[in-house]
């Protein structure tokens, strides 16, 4: 009978820890409680910025808005955080271009390689697109409460690979649902080998996989650059982020406390993304000073890169963002360069 007892008195906490989790927002007496998750680690600066900002909107608010910040993957992929989401699990989640694009598949556009050279150049392409990507989200039950970044991607391995050749050879990770990069490692004919973004570093240290791809700093923000012996230096693909809330539960918030959201949220992930450039700068000097050798390739080698990519654009053709909005941000870069070169 004791066991009995027990067993159902497990299952109960059970039910009622559930029923906490997915519970979607404390009444307004106790505080609105929004649960925010992120694959950026603890101490990562996008998780001091959620905890500045977590600090301002609680005073802001006398208290009656705060988060739960569940940092580092914990509850998994962005797939995992999207779905989540869907069933009121979660409330936000600060997402790289990827779990954006999973909501609203236009931000696909933003994974095309050497599609942008500099920052300035997206910064650019935003402002003028930022009303469309955001109705795009609206539409989908979503709300931006902000734009950052993960910075520009580069390979990372455990052997060089500053060549089509030596890539195809190696064992390389790749993120699972990213219609784009299997797009480019079909045409390289690289057999990628799919992880969640929390299971790399076990990847790395088996031996799994030779080849993985990150932003400097996130690499080391997330440990993977004391698994590595090579970075190959060759901005590849520009990594946008961002943090959406739920749409319903963004409305369920008294008017004066979705402006304090809306505010203090782009103010931050502003600063947030000049520290995220500034770190990505240090990064690859970090790497060179641990010993990691930065390759360069020459630009025959490069151009060679430059190619597959757009084949495989090419053959990837409207199946994630449409003509017409690559189109749009290609005719804004043509735009912010024609001004700058004169």
């Amino acid at each position: 009978m004791n066991k009995l007892v027990k067993a159902r008195a497990a299952g109960w906490c059970v039910v009622i820890g559930w029923f906490f989790l997915i519970t979607p927002l404390a009444g307004s007496q106790e505080g609105n409680v929004l649960k925010i998750a992120t694959l950026a680690p603890e101490g990562s600066s996008w998780i001091q910025t959620l905890n500045a900002l977590n600090t301002e909107i609680a005073k802001k608010t006398n208290n009656h808005v705060r988060f739960r910040i569940y940092p580092g993957g914990v509850l998994g992929d962005e797939g995992d955080m999207l779905r989540k989401m869907y069933i009121g699990q979660i409330h936000g989640a600060a997402l790289t271009s990827s779990g954006l694009s999973s909501i609203f598949e236009e931000m696909d556009v933003f994974q095309i390689p050497f599609l942008f050279q500099k920052y300035q150049e997206v910064d650019y392409v935003i402002e003028k697109m930022d009303a469309f990507f955001k109705k795009g989200f609206s539409d989908k039950g979503y709300i931006m409460l902000g734009w950052s970044e993960g910075g520009f991607v580069r390979l990372m391995s455990t052997i060089p690979v500053d060549t089509l050749d030596k890539l195809k050879k190696a064992r390389v990770w790749t993120w699972p649902g990213s219609p784009m990069t299997k797009a480019i490692f079909d045409e390289a004919q690289v057999a990628g080998i799919p992880l969640s973004v929390p299971d790399v570093m076990i990847g790395l240290q088996t031996g799994l996989v030779d080849v993985v791809y990150a932003p400097p700093s996130g690499a080391i923000a997330m440990q993977w650059f004391t698994k590595i012996k090579y970075c190959t230096d060759v901005p590849l693909i520009y990594l946008v982020g961002g943090l959406v809330l739920k749409k319903d539960v963004f409305s369920k918030l008294p008017a004066n406390y979705q402006s304090v959201l809306s505010e203090s949220f782009q103010q931050h992930m502003d600063q947030l993304k000049q520290v995220i450039r500034e770190e990505n700068q240090e990064a690859l000097a970090v790497m060179a000073k641990h010993g990691i050798k930065i390759l360069k390739p020459s630009a025959d080698q490069v151009d060679e890169f430059k190619a597959l990519s757009n084949r495989a654009m090419n053959h990837l053709g409207e199946k994630s963002f449409s003509k017409e909005v690559r189109e749009e941000v290609e005719r804004h870069l043509k735009a912010y360069r024609g001004e700058k070169s004169q």
